[in-house]
């Protein structure tokens, strides 16, 4: 029985992409610490990461849930042969397409995680239930634009970005509006370029089947790496730029430490996708840059900690 339990959890946990989903919390996290310079109170590190997971979990869970049919038109045309590692796909993927999970319990599961996310939103700061709303609002027409234009990858770069607008209003309920625009442009660019377009192509044979609109299948594959290219540069220079405009307590250690992993997981992968722009390539660039949230936070968590040693000794 309780094996059967778990094995069903993993399914559900497929269905919200948990894996990726545990790496995006870290987005939020990273955001507060670098608007902060310091360690939040406990009672908000706790509440905030709950909320994080909440909300994620409800909404990759109700992206499945609304592209069903074409989650199933995919299945039916994929080819086993082009199958490549993807973070999103640790878990069982798509399980209410493959008839894993009824379509009603799944839309209960992403019912209470995001009842869980409001709750804990309102708690932090009643403007962060606002921001997941919108999250949510901008995933479902994401998702309904998926055969109509490539311009949905905008909805897609505000539904990552208000993940770490959210982490900054949770901790300080009046930030420097320089400080909220400048993360908000630095995780869109991380997404549009490390994670939309790189997907994009990763999935190109498949969204040329469903008649998916994507910025590849419209603007072709040259212009799609462009804007690749460009757009992770953006998120490197973001990333390691943010310092001037970060808390005080954010040490020398971080634009160090944010150029090498901004150099590993973004421009090292994205010119390996320019010079050869393949599905493998693409993958390989995805991946490393689902990591870039969970590094950049415990390097900004490094970098505040040794900065306080420093300080105090």
């Amino acid at each position: 029985m309780l094996r059967e339990r778990l094995s069903n959890l993993k399914i559900f946990l497929g269905l919200s992409r948990t894996p990726h989903g545990l790496l995006d919390v870290a987005t939020p996290a990273m955001a507060a610490m670098l608007q902060l310079g310091h360690f939040p109170p406990l009672f908000t590190i706790i509440l905030g990461l709950i909320t994080a997971f909440a909300g994620y979990t409800a909404v990759y869970a109700m992206n499945d849930l609304i592209d069903v049919k074409v989650d199933r038109e995919r299945l039916a045309l994929k080819k086993k042969s082009e199958a490549v590692f993807h973070v999103d796909e640790v878990m069982e993927a798509h399980p209410v397409a493959q008839g894993l999970i009824p379509f009603t319990k799944g839309l209960q599961w992403v019912g209470l995680w995001a009842l869980l996310a409001m709750i804990g939103a309102f708690i932090l700061n009643p403007f962060c239930a606002v921001l997941f709303v919108l999250s949510a609002l901008c995933e479902f027409i994401y998702c309904k634009l998926l055969k109509i234009t490539h311009l949905k990858i905008i909805a897609s770069a505000i539904v990552k970005a208000t993940g770490g607008l959210a982490g900054i209003y949770a901790v300080n309920p009046t930030p420097p509006i320089g400080f909220v625009i400048f993360v908000f442009f630095w995780l869109a660019c991380w997404e549009i370029g490390g994670q939309n377009i790189a997907n994009d192509i990763v999935d190109m044979e498949d969204d040329k089947r469903v008649g998916a609109r994507t910025t590849l299948t419209v603007m072709g594959l040259n212009t799609s790496v462009f804007v690749l290219i460009a757009t992770v540069s953006m998120a490197f220079f973001g990333g390691v730029t943010v310092f001037i405009v970060a808390g005080s307590g954010v040490g020398l250690l971080y634009p160090i430490g944010a150029t090498l992993l901004g150099y590993f997981l973004l421009l090292k992968p994205a010119k390996v996708v320019y010079e050869s722009p393949g599905p493998g390539e693409a993958a390989s660039l995805f991946n490393r840059a689902s990591y870039m949230p969970l590094s950049f936070l415990l390097l900004t968590v490094i970098s505040i900690l040794l900065n306080q040693w420093k300080f105090y000794s």
